[in-house]
């Protein structure tokens, strides 16, 4: 357990649903909190666990999603539920959730805005304004963040947002987002933290650029299906580019030799999701028609992480709290290069608190591949406005 001014961050390993909702409960009594916020392997016989949690926390609000592995106050976790308890008096937090995201509209989202900042001002913690930034959680299979992200950007105008989409555990079958007391398949929930602390946004990634260029010449951008790349089926062209034989695609191959669309002077990676059997390739990014990809390859993941977070210090101070979406094709490389013991410690001197993800989102797009999240720094001294 690690306990800050404003955050109370806990795990459970027990694989017992009911066991695991009582220590987290254990672990969070006592302290006012305006909202959990927990992210749970999908191990977990989801239904048990949302009666466990409901029953434990009854008069707190429930937000979280499953994963594709857990990062705890202990560092990476596997099969276990990590849970971080934000303290009223230092945070405002309201959450809404969203069934319907193949019909979202910018309406809609607007909507859900207003809602959200009339929750968070009521509760008197800090103006709106420069001391809010907004967290969303997909189901990681849903094929919509692309479309949801863009009408949710521009609804909340200058407030920073992040997020990330839900995994289960390499299964591809199944994901999660949890609110209003039930897991939901084909949902979302976006919150809005309004604090006096000082936070910050970020996303980071170690990829490096090669020189090989791969033309999309046929793409189905709704199911994130590309069929050919530069007239070749997608699959034989990929693994020629790479360098391996159509036999050996796999997750490894797809977390150590990504692609990545270059978008003014950055590159986004479009992670492969996996070969079809027409031998097309399925992303978890939305890929257009004509688009040109980059092969990368991986720099030093270590020094890049190392760096980020030296950066966050310089901006906010020693972090409270930082709440990590992390690929987990990132954490494959880790795994592959036998450093997660290392990248553990530094996750956990460094207060981060998340998950493993299928995709993160920043500043309305969905990305992969990507260290993304939000550093909360110290509040004022002598507490936050509203305690």
């Amino acid at each position: 357990m690690e306990y800050s001014e404003s955050v109370l961050c806990v795990a459970s390993f027990s694989r017992s649903p009911e066991q695991a909702a009582a220590e987290l409960r254990q672990q969070l009594s006592g302290d006012a909190l305006d909202l959990v916020l927990f992210f749970c392997s999908a191990e977990y016989d989801l239904p048990r666990l949302a009666g466990a949690l409901n029953q434990q926390f009854e008069d707190i609000p429930l937000v979280g999603c499953t994963t594709a592995g857990e990062i705890t106050p202990q560092g990476y976790g596997q099969g276990c539920i990590t849970a971080i308890g934000f303290r009223r008096g230092h945070f405002a937090v309201a959450a809404v959730g969203v069934n319907e995201l193949h019909s979202f509209s910018l309406t809609d989202a607007q909507s859900m805005v207003d809602r959200l900042i009339s929750a968070c001002r009521a509760k008197e913690i800090a103006p709106i304004k420069g001391n809010s930034f907004a967290l969303t959680l997909f189901d990681g299979l849903s094929i919509q963040e692309e479309m949801v992200l863009a009408s949710l950007n521009a609804a909340l105008g200058s407030i920073p947002t992040f997020g990330g989409s839900a995994g289960d555990d390499v299964h591809l079958t199944n994901t999660h987002v949890f609110f209003d007391g039930q897991f939901h398949s084909e949902s979302a929930v976006v919150l809005l933290f309004n604090t006096a602390c000082r936070f910050e946004v970020f996303s980071t990634h170690h990829m490096r650029n090669c020189s090989e260029k791969l033309v999309v010449t046929a793409a189905d951008p709704e199911a994130r299906r590309v069929l050919e790349l530069n007239a070749e089926p997608a699959a034989v062209e990929y693994a020629r580019a790479v360098g391996v034989e159509l036999s050996e695609l796999n997750h490894e191959v797809f977390a150590l030799k990504p692609i990545a669309v270059k978008l003014g002077d950055e590159y986004f990676v479009r992670s492969i999701q996996q070969v079809n059997d027409d031998l097309s390739l399925t992303f978890y990014c939305a890929v257009e028609n004509g688009i040109v990809l980059t092969v990368m390859e991986p720099g030093p993941i270590i020094p890049n992480l190392q760096q980020q977070l030296a950066d966050i210090r310089e901006e906010v101070g020693e972090p409270q709290l930082v709440i990590g979406c992390d690929c987990f094709l990132r954490r494959l490389e880790i795994e592959l290069l036998g450093i997660c013991d290392e990248v553990s410690e530094i996750l956990r001197e460094n207060r981060v608190i998340g998950f493993n993800t299928y995709g993160e989102q920043t500043a309305g797009m969905h990305i992969n591949q990507t260290f993304t999240g939000v550093a909360i720094g110290p509040c004022p001294e002598g507490g936050c406005a509203g305690e």
